[in-house]
Order: structure tokens, then C-alpha cells, then sequence
């Protein structure tokens, strides 16, 4: 009996470990999944829709070819469109219906193009390549391959440059759970049960070898007469006895089982073991804010942009203003500045291409950024503002920029880049995943409208004290009036007795930007413009921009004139305004201020 459970326990060990391999052998399921689509021969553009991308669980590995270019980028699914408004495109989808794979269809060009983008026939950039809506893009030649984890609302556009075909095939590839959580507990289940085959294997023959041997207190019978002695038999070594040659065999076989049991159980991965398979890396959870805390926001426009992909268009910003201010080239700055920062750093290359000691405006930073503020919004135009600080000039104040996007296809523009006033404390923000809404400029929600805030300012500088608008901007701290004031001062007691000056300030063309704060206030944008007039006091007499005034001279090409000049300012604000009733004053945060014109009077 005791040899047939321990055939039996070898048997089903047996069993359990062929069927524990063949688990992760001849009965494993395929480690990928995958599914393909062509894309029409005369499309220029195609779009990889969300319900295509998330067909299965999962990252996935998109593989493109069919063209000598492969481009492909990916955004929010709403800004794919808005960017091919007006173009027709091939739409790769889900498959309708209860059977599993893609669709394609042609989707002809919009009759009506959305919100901000621009009608076909305006459009001039065709290569979607290097547009800031996208937040990742990949360019790669003949064939392209790109592993990503995109959640839903998110999808590809795949073009070759916008003008030839766009690839011709496009295959994804999701990775499949396949593990075996059996495969583990066969092998070790039978490994164990081997070995109490074994055991039981060993003591039956022990206990077949104990059986053969000599009987004692057997019960007396009837007395035998004597015998004659036989003769002693030849004794037999220990290793010649049956029983344990056989032990020494059994030995001998088991080894071998010990050794494979041994190697299998070492490949055993935790694709073997129940609830420690491969986890589902498509699982998207809420993005947190700064606290850590999910942010789950329904009936809300998303934020204009996310953080990565503000660093990355900052990062082209300062690029083409490094490029620019070093060749002095307007050509290359119009590319991504505008308003206010435009014609301050314009200035500042025709002063320095007359007179090249000039000094440089400081440049523009691409990061870290320190803070980001994109808007809340799905449609155009779009402003989002960020602080950014020089790493290698930490003790410089930041610089707040202000940037502009006015349609899909156009690029993110410089409105405004101030350097922060040393004691400005910024209000409390929202998260730069939720954004911000943009406030009206004629609100009456905050203490004073957008819109009047540079000519109220501007008054303040004119009249100071005098000024209705003077209670409601705060002195303390206010570097730029006291800054201003002290040069007035200046030219003035600098100023010959025969020529006179006059002073003035008024709100610009610039555009007001204004952002919504926690405190129900808003950061406010505004540019003015500032002038002063030089005339001589009588007609003998000259005036001349005087000793030092080297921008004045390079822009007007003035020495001395008898007509007099005008110096023409730009500058650059950011307030704080606060909300309606509040008692607290609107407080400047930042400002700039440059040359931006000089002529001779009429």
C-alpha cells in the first residue's frame, strides 16, 4: 500500500508540473495585440482617433511607414481638429458595432471653420510640425515607432510635411496581460508533492527490507532432534545486500527530479503567482495639484496648456530671442514676440546697430518656470502667463511673461515679458491644471474695469497726488514711480535755460490681458505710453538730446535741431487688481520700459 501512494503522489506531481510549464509554454497567450489601418494615397493629413488609441488597455506602440517623412504628434482631441479645420483628413476610429478593430474614413474639409482657427483658403502653414498645441511630437524617416500612454480625449495626427501623402499604413500594438497565475502553485504544489512521493517511496522500502529479516518469539512446537551443524556461509558485505543497492539506486534516480523541479522553480517570474501579474499601464488617475490632491473638474474649458509643454514653448521662445538679438534681426523676433515686447526689443536693435556699445536688453529666460497660469479655454484666442527665473542668475528678479496664441495654427506670442518688483507677492493662483478663466477688460467685478487700469495709472504718473485715481493703486513698494519721478527731476534740473520740456502719459494700443485670481481679483497686463518733449524757447535757439542720450540720437539721428524732439516710451505693466468692494489697493507686480522712438518736432 505503501508503494501505491507514493506512485500515485509522483503521478500527480507529475502532472502538475507539465501542466504548470506548459502554461508558459504551449498554452501562452500572446504578449501583444495588435490592429492596422491604411491611409488614403492623396491625404496629406491623418487623424488616430482617442476610441482608436484606446481599443485596448495599455500603452501603445504605434508604428507609421509609407512615406519618406513620418510625422506624428499627439493633443487633446478638440485641438487636433481645430488645427485641420478647413483641411480634409483620414479619421482612423474604433470599429463600429460589437467586432473589435479600426475604421477609417475620409472627413471632408470643414464648411465652417470652429471658433479661432483660420477658413482653408487663409491657411499658409501646412507641416503641423513644431505647432505648440501638440504635447509631444516624433519625426522619423521611412518608418516611425512611438511607445506612448495616451488616456481619452487624446489623439495622433500623422502627416508627412502637410503637403505629400501622409503614411500609408499605421499599425497599434497594445501590450496583453498573459500571465499564468496557475503556472506558479502547479509547479511548486507538484515539487512538493514529489518530494512526499519520495518519502513515501523510501520508507516502503525500508519497511520491504525490515519484512525480510529474521523472526523472533515464535510460538514453541514439538522438540526436533539435533542436526548435524552445517557448515558457516561466506559473509556478505553491506553493499552486496539487495535492499540498500536498491536505497543507493532509488538515490541515484531521484537526484535528477530534485535538479529540475530546482531550475524550473527558478524562472517562476511573478507572471506565475496569482494577484502579482503585469498591471494595467493604461490607467490614467486625475492629475494632482500642488497639494497632491486629485483634481476632478466636470463643465470646466481645460487649461489652455499643460506644464511640459509650456516649458517646451518657452524653450523655443528664448531660443528665437537669443537668435534675434544677436543678428538684431526684427524678422526673426516678429516670429515670437508682439505688442509691448516687440517694439521695446525693436528699439533696442536699432539703437544697437548704430551704436554697437549699447547695452542688450537682458535676455529672456527659458526656464525654470516658477509659476504657470494657462487660461481656461477651448476656443481662440488663448493667454497664458508664466514667471520665469534665470537658473543662472538666481539673484535677478524674475521675469513674468505674458503669451498670446491667436488661432490654432499660429504660434504662442510674447505680449508681455516685466521683470518682478523686489517686494511683489504674487496672489494665490489655481493650479496650472485647472487654469484660469480670462476676465472681460470692461469687468465691473474688480475694483476697476481692465480697461481703465493703464489710463488711471497713467494719470497718476501725470498728476500725481492730484490724481481721482490716486487712493486706489498702492505707493508702498511702487519702485516704477518712484523711478519715474526721480528721472523728471533729473532732466529738468539737466535742462538748459533755453529749451523747456513737457511730460505725459496715456494708456497704449497694447492689448489688456487680465486673469482671474483666487481672491476673485486678477492679474492685469497693460502697456502705456510715455513722452516728453524738448523746444527750444525761442528761435535762436537749439536743443539737442544731450550728453549721454545715446538711444535718443540713434533713433532720431538728431545732434541738435532747432525745432525740438519727441521721446516716445513704452511701458510695460502688471497689476493686481482686486475684486469689486475690496479694501485692498491694485498693487503693481512687475513693469518694463524702453525707448522706442525719438524725432525731431514738426
Amino acid at each position: 500500500m505503501r508503494f501505491l501512494f507514493a506512485i500515485v503522489a509522483l503521478v500527480l506531481a507529475g502532472v502538475m508540473i507539465v501542466l504548470g510549464i506548459a502554461q508558459r509554454t504551449v498554452f501562452l497567450e500572446p504578449a501583444t495585440s495588435s490592429l492596422s489601418a491604411t491611409i488614403a494615397a492623396d491625404a496629406p493629413y491623418a487623424v488616430i482617433d482617442s476610441s482608436a488609441l484606446t481599443e485596448h488597455p495599455n500603452a501603445q506602440t504605434v508604428t507609421l511607414s509609407g512615406a519618406d517623412t513620418v510625422f506624428a504628434a499627439y493633443g487633446r482631441t478638440a485641438d487636433v481638429k481645430a488645427w485641420l479645420a478647413g483641411n480634409a483628413y483620414v479619421s482612423i476610429h474604433s470599429a463600429e458595432g460589437n467586432t473589435p478593430g479600426l475604421a477609417s474614413d475620409t472627413v471632408a474639409a470643414d464648411a465652417e471653420a470652429p471658433t479661432g482657427t483660420t477658413p482653408a483658403a487663409a491657411v499658409t502653414v501646412t507641416n503641423p510640425a513644431g505647432s505648440d498645441l501638440w504635447l509631444e511630437e516624433f519625426t522619423g524617416t521611412k518608418e516611425l515607432t512611438a511607445t506612448v500612454n495616451l488616456p481619452a480625449g487624446i489623439s495622433m495626427i500623422v502627416a508627412s510635411d502637410g503637403t505629400n501623402p501622409a503614411p500609408s499604413t499605421v499599425s497599434i500594438t497594445w501590450p496583453v496581460d498573459n500571465s499564468t497565475p496557475w503556472a506558479g502553485p502547479l509547479i511548486m504544489g507538484g515539487a512538493v508533492l514529489a518530494l512526499i512521493g519520495l518519502i513515501l517511496y523510501l520508507w516502503a522500502l525500508i519497511h520491504l527490507r525490515r519484512s525480510h529479516g529474521p523472526r523472533r518469539n515464535l510460538p514453541k512446537g514439538p522438540r526436533m532432534p539435533r542436526l548435524p551443524r552445517a557448515p558457516r556461509p561466506k559473509s556478505i558485505k553491506a553493499s552486496e545486500i539487495t535492499g540498500r543497492r536498491s536505497i543507493g539506486r532509488s538515490m541515484i534516480a531521484v537526484v535528477p527530479m530534485f535538479l529540475v523541479s530546482g531550475l524550473v522553480l527558478t524562472g517562476c517570474s511573478s507572471e506565475f503567482w496569482p494577484g502579482a501579474g503585469a498591471t494595467d499601464a493604461a490607467t490614467v488617475s486625475p492629475t494632482p495639484d500642488a497639494s497632491g490632491a486629485a483634481v476632478v473638474i466636470k463643465d470646466v474649458p481645460p487649461a489652455a496648456v499643460t506644464v511640459p509643454q509650456l516649458e517646451r514653448i518657452m524653450t523655443k521662445i528664448a531660443a528665437v530671442a537669443a537668435d534675434g538679438d544677436k543678428n538684431l534681426s526684427a524678422d526673426i523676433l516678429a516670429t515670437r514676440f508682439t505688442g509691448p515686447a516687440f517694439d521695446q526689443r525693436l528699439a533696442n536693435y536699432k539703437v544697437r546697430a548704430i551704436a554697437p556699445d549699447f547695452p542688450a536688453l537682458a535676455a529672456l529666460p527659458a526656464g525654470p518656470l516658477t509659476l504657470s497660469l494657462p487660461q481656461q479655454s477651448a476656443t481662440w484666442p488663448r493667454v497664458v502667463m508664466t514667471v520665469v527665473q534665470n537658473k543662472d542668475t538666481p539673484d535677478v528678479a524674475p521675469t513674468v511673461v505674458v503669451l498670446r496664441q491667436e488661432s490654432a495654427r499660429a504660434s504662442y506670442l510674447v505680449d508681455y515679458a516685466v521683470q518682478l518688483e523686489p517686494s511683489a507677492k504674487i496672489p494665490d493662483l489655481a493650479p496650472a491644471t485647472i487654469g484660469a478663466p480670462i476676465i472681460a477688460p470692461d469687468s465691473k467685478l474688480m475694483l476697476l474695469p481692465p480697461d481703465q487700469v493703464a489710463a488711471a495709472y497713467a494719470d497718476i504718473l501725470s498728476t500725481g497726488e492730484a490724481s481721482p485715481s490716486f487712493a486706489l493703486f498702492e505707493a508702498t513698494g511702487d519702485s516704477f514711480r518712484t523711478q519715474i519721478d526721480a528721472n523728471k527731476a533729473d532732466k529738468k534740473a539737466k535742462l538748459p535755460t533755453t529749451a523747456s520740456i513737457e511730460f505725459g502719459a496715456k494708456a497704449s494700443t497694447g492689448p489688456t490681458l487680465a486673469l482671474a485670481t483666487n481672491d476673485s481679483g486678477s492679474i492685469v497686463a497693460v502697456s502705456l505710453e510715455e513722452t516728453e518733449t524738448v523746444k527750444p524757447v525761442d528761435a535762436a535757439a537749439t536743443v539737442s538730446p544731450g550728453e549721454g542720450a545715446v538711444a535718443s540720437k540713434a533713433l532720431s539721428g538728431l545732434t541738435a535741431t532747432a525745432k525740438g524732439f519727441k521721446n516716445t516710451y513704452a511701458d510695460q505693466l502688471l497689476f493686481h487688481v482686486p475684486a469689486a468692494g475690496s479694501s485692498d489697493k491694485i498693487v503693481l507686480l512687475g513693469f518694463a520700459q524702453g525707448l522706442i522712438s525719438s524725432t525731431e518736432l514738426p
